[in-house]
């Protein structure tokens, strides 16, 4: 499965790294990942206007995308759009962050599972 990481270089600024989570074939009940730890889940909305400026992630966490979308800027100005069933493994704790903003004037509903 195909995810984007998040994270945060040794330049001190954010990058994209398009990672693979593996999955392994367990029969009738489908291709499982091995289980990781989480710390909490939370629900989000964010309104059609959501502009946030530069910031890091507040802690290592999974962003799952449900609806709506979200443009992405990392350091540099690379910009990647997220959208209904988009994961983000957001690891940039450090440094100057990201940039997240609305696409197309639309609210967006996600979900994070904080990581231990």
């Amino acid at each position: 499965m195909k995810i984007t990481r998040l994270y945060t270089g040794d330049d001190n600024e954010s990058h994209f790294e398009d990672i693979d989570i593996v999955l392994e074939d367990k029969g009738p009940i489908g291709m499982l990942s091995a289980p990781m730890q989480a710390g909490s889940i939370i629900f989000r909305e964010t309104g059609a206007d959501y502009d946030y400026d530069w910031h890091p992630a507040p802690r290592r966490q999974f962003v799952i995308m449900l609806e709506g979308s979200v443009d992405i800027e990392v350091s540099g100005g690379s910009t990647r759009r997220f959208g209904p069933g988009d994961i983000l493994l957001a690891e940039d704790i450090t440094g100057r962050g990201h940039r997240s903003r609305a696409v197309d004037g639309q609210p967006r509903t996600s979900v994070f599972v904080t990581l231990d």
